[in-house]
């Protein structure tokens, strides 16, 4: 794995961490090396598909996890991850989580999601030809 990789990896989950994204349990023992969560106003989405691929080359899986109006932005992921081919649905989680309302300072309802994506058998096979392919045409232009 190269350290380009481990620095975005590590960079985005001591960000997660800073500012307070933090499971659903609310502590940080509970963060998973292989969870994204997701946010809809931070980072763009290929972001995360390109952030999902590298912890499904890191890991068997990747969960993506997201609340409120970011639980459309996971499906996303979680539909282009699979329609490429490069993942299968493992596993997917709803609930509702209580928080307090930063504006109003009262207690409300999160609806959260969690989706499980598995490396499909075609995975590795997959990233190679989507890695070469920019190099391959660069040498055809040559």
């Amino acid at each position: 794995m190269s350290l380009e990789v481990e620095s975005v990896a590590s960079a985005v989950t001591e960000k997660s961490a800073s500012e307070g994204m933090v499971a659903a349990e609310g502590t940080s023992a509970n963060l998973k090396k292989n969870r994204i969560q997701v946010s809809n106003k931070k980072k763009p989405l290929f972001f995360y598909v390109n952030l999902a691929k590298r912890y499904m080359q890191q890991h068997e899986e990747v969960e993506l996890s997201a609340l409120g109006m970011a639980i459309a932005t996971v499906v996303i992921i979680a539909e282009i991850l699979k329609n490429n081919g490069l993942a299968t649905e493992k596993k997917i989680l709803t609930s509702s989580v209580g928080m307090k309302d930063e504006n109003k300072g009262r207690a409300v309802q999160k609806a959260k999601i969690e989706i499980v994506l598995a490396k499909s058998e075609n995975f590795d096979a997959l990233m190679i030809t989507t890695t070469r392919a920019p190099e391959v045409a660069a040498e055809e232009k040559n």
